[in-house]
């Protein structure tokens, strides 16, 4: 095996295991297209970095071998905007179930924009070299960042989807996998875990009685024992993803004496440390 070929993942969502056995505990996920670099092997097992340098065991069966090109490989790419996006066989919802149903963010190559039904349908081809169309409202064509206001009001049609430990995608977020997304939409390219996104050397110092929409809340035992973060969102709220109580994407408020009291941190992303 050529651990320097190009690797894609070709599930919806990969699991991204402590150890290559699926009974391992889920460190993150990587989702449908993300190009990872396979770094070992094991029998049934590879072990892979993501574009933001995490590591974990995928099964083999999530991860497909490219020859020579790279994915997206055309001149044109989309990014799936909905939360969720249906591929289908031919361009219509009735002729049959959905190929595959994949997560928000999700890149893929456009191979044409066929004027009919007023370019409603875009072909576009998978790792794997199928053909499948995807409805326009479902995806957008700039990937440029967002405001810290756009990605608040982004980060409120979240709300309701459910908490995942390791979660990555549409289909579950664990609290740090949620704000990295969320910075990630402002062009700011944070660590995966939460301890390790308050000490990034990118996040600025602020504290509770000057913080702004966007900064991100930090919460543990202490500073050193951050377990959970979510960003702030004005009036006393933030938007997180958590397990607390109902198991979904929330908005809290810092009033709450249980959070209150587990606030350690407060940083905003972007800004040079003071």
């Amino acid at each position: 095996m050529a651990l320097a070929a190009t690797w894609i993942v070709t599930v919806p969502v990969a699991n991204m295991h402590s150890a290559p056995d699926a009974k391992a505990d889920v460190v993150s996920q990587a989702i449908y297209g993300t190009e990872v670099t396979v770094v070992a092997s094991q029998p049934g097992w590879k072990r892979i970095r993501t574009p933001g340098a995490y590591e974990g065991w995928a099964a083999d069966s999530s991860l497909l071998e490219l020859a020579n090109r790279g994915y997206p490989d055309g001149e044109r790419a989309l990014w799936v905007s909905s939360l969720f996006a249906n591929l289908y066989r031919e361009p219509d919802v009735t002729t049959g179930q959905p190929l595959l149903t994949v997560p928000f963010e999700t890149r893929l190559e456009v191979v044409s924009e066929p004027v009919e039904e007023e370019r409603r349908w875009i072909e576009t081809r998978l790792p794997d070299e199928r053909r499948v169309w995807i409805q326009r409202g479902d995806v957008r064509f700039d990937d440029s960042a967002l405001s810290a206001g756009e990605t608040i009001a982004l980060a409120r049609q979240f709300v309701g989807l459910p908490y995942l430990w390791g979660g990555v995608s549409t289909f579950g977020y664990d609290c740090s996998g949620f704000t990295q997304m969320l910075c990630r939409r402002r062009g700011i390219r944070i660590p995966r875990d939460s301890g390790p996104q308050a000490r990034w050397e990118g996040m600025g110092v602020t504290d509770r009685a000057g913080l702004e929409p966007g900064d991100l809340l930090y919460f543990g035992e202490s500073v050193d024992r951050i377990t959970h973060t979510g960003m702030y969102i004005g009036g006393g709220e933030f938007i997180h993803a958590t397990a607390y109580k109902k198991p979904v994407v929330q908005i809290s408020s810092l009033g709450d004496p249980h959070w209150s009291e587990l606030l350690v941190a407060c940083r905003r992303p972007g800004a040079a440390p003071e």
